[in-house]
């Protein structure tokens, strides 16, 4: 039999085991939380990279319209550009016009009809952005044709972009909602070759491009010397254009410029150097200005040798006497332009909205141009436009325009009624989520 001694120890070892178990229980029970709080993370955090996973597959969207306009024009202009209200296309002199026929001219067409592809890929440096998209509106050798025609091919990821698209020179938001398909006269309008950068993004963006340099000119009453058959043009260096814009829920505000370079060249082996240079510049500050359902869209510019950026303006370079030197009788200028967009877009409900606005150009002519040079051009329109389901619209469009030449006083007006009806279908997507 124990003694009362061991009895005591015992008891005491036991008393001590049970505070043991009774302090490390609190730290069992934290350790068996923290594993499974750690567990739980861990699925969640698995969870979220399934869902990242899946959300970055890469992705195809496929878009287009099919698009009637017709139309009545109660005067005349260029055959080659039936279907578009284009000041510059307007007759230079009546002699023109009689070439052309009489006034009246009924019109229809598809050519606004398009197809568009936007791609986007997933990578480790982010993702890639990539449009595709083309019209049947004919160009060029092919103006007046119903044709393929590339409107957007361009990749874009993270800070950089490469291919064609719009000039950072240009704000597309002005163009007003509108049925004509050149749209206003003033605005900056064109789709160029480009690399650029993007430094800053999101609400407030700076975009900084290098541009495929062109320019055409206007020899004036010189035209048919021999002496200029031989001045070929030169684009030593790419055009530079920068743009910065803030936009928030009230609209957006844009300020660009545009930097570039022209030359010409001299080939001809006579008594005369008729080479030379210009400097093209510009600045452009536009804006949307969103009240309610309703969208203000406006543009300013001035520069000079930039009209190859503008939407309806003939050419970039004009011939200028020089006869002080005898070496070179006559130079280029790059032409100055000043150019003023308005439009207002009202949604009266969700059935009709209507636009109306104004827009002109005015250049400063060089003495040595022709009189009948193109000097200014006028733009107006407005219409009612009727939604009776989504992706589909329809409405008449009453439009004028004004040329004005440069100094014999010619003067012509046009008006024209259009008629246009839209089918749509948008965001129609192939992979992705």
């Amino acid at each position: 039999m124990r003694d009362k001694k061991d009895i005591r120890h015992i008891a005491l070892r036991l008393l001590m085991v049970a505070l043991l178990v009774a302090a490390a229980l609190p730290a069992l029970r934290a350790e068996d939380a923290t594993a499974t709080a750690a567990a739980k993370k861990a699925e969640e955090a698995k969870a979220a990279a399934a869902q990242e996973t899946t959300e970055a597959k890469p992705r195809l969207e496929i878009y287009g319209a099919a698009m009637l306009d017709m139309g009545y024009e109660t005067g005349i202009s260029d055959p080659n550009w039936f279907d578009v209200a284009r000041p510059s296309r307007l007759p230079s002199s009546q002699a023109q016009a009689d070439s052309w026929g009489k006034d009246g001219h009924w019109f229809m067409g598809v050519r606004q009809s398009r197809l568009g592809f936007k791609g986007y890929l997933p990578t480790s440096l982010g993702e890639i952005k990539t449009i595709f998209e083309f019209e049947l509106f004919g160009t060029g050798v092919d103006a007046g044709q119903t044709t393929f025609r590339l409107r957007h091919a361009y990749g874009e990821l993270g800070h950089f972009g490469f291919g064609q698209t719009w000039s950072p020179f240009m704000d597309p938001d002005v163009f007003p909602n509108s049925l004509e398909y050149w749209g206003p006269n003033g605005m900056v309008f064109f789709r160029n070759v480009q690399a650029r950068w993007m430094p800053i993004m999101g609400a407030t963006t700076v975009t900084v491009a290098l541009e495929r340099p062109g320019a055409s000119a206007d020899q004036g009453v010189y035209q048919d010397r021999v002496e200029l058959q031989g001045v070929k043009a030169r684009f030593p260096l790419p055009d530079l254009s920068v743009q910065v814009r803030r936009a928030g829920k009230w609209g957006h505000v844009q300020l660009a410029g545009m930097l570039r370079q022209m030359r010409w060249d001299d080939m001809n082996d006579d008594e005369f150097d008729l080479s030379g240079k210009a400097t093209g510049w510009g600045l452009h500050l536009s804006t949307n200005l969103v009240v309610a359902k309703d969208t203000v869209r406006a543009s300013v510019l001035y520069g000079e040798g930039i009209e190859n950026y503008m939407n309806d303006a003939p050419v970039d370079v004009g011939i200028q006497n020089n006869f002080t030197n005898p070496l070179t009788p006559v130079v280029g200028k790059a032409l100055p332009i000043f150019t003023f967009v308005a439009f207002f877009d009202h949604t009266w409900n969700d059935k009709f909205t209507s636009t109306v606005g104004y827009s002109m150009a005015d250049i400063s002519n060089t003495d040595a141009q022709a009189d009948d040079a193109f000097k200014r051009g006028d733009y107006a329109l407005v219409n009612l436009l009727y939604y009776p389901v989504p992706n589909f619209f329809c409405g008449p469009e009453l439009q004028w325009v004004q040329r004005q030449n440069f100094r014999d006083g010619w003067k012509v007006d046009d008006f024209r009624i259009q008629f246009s009806a839209k089918y749509s279908f948008r965001l129609f997507t192939v992979g992705g989520n």
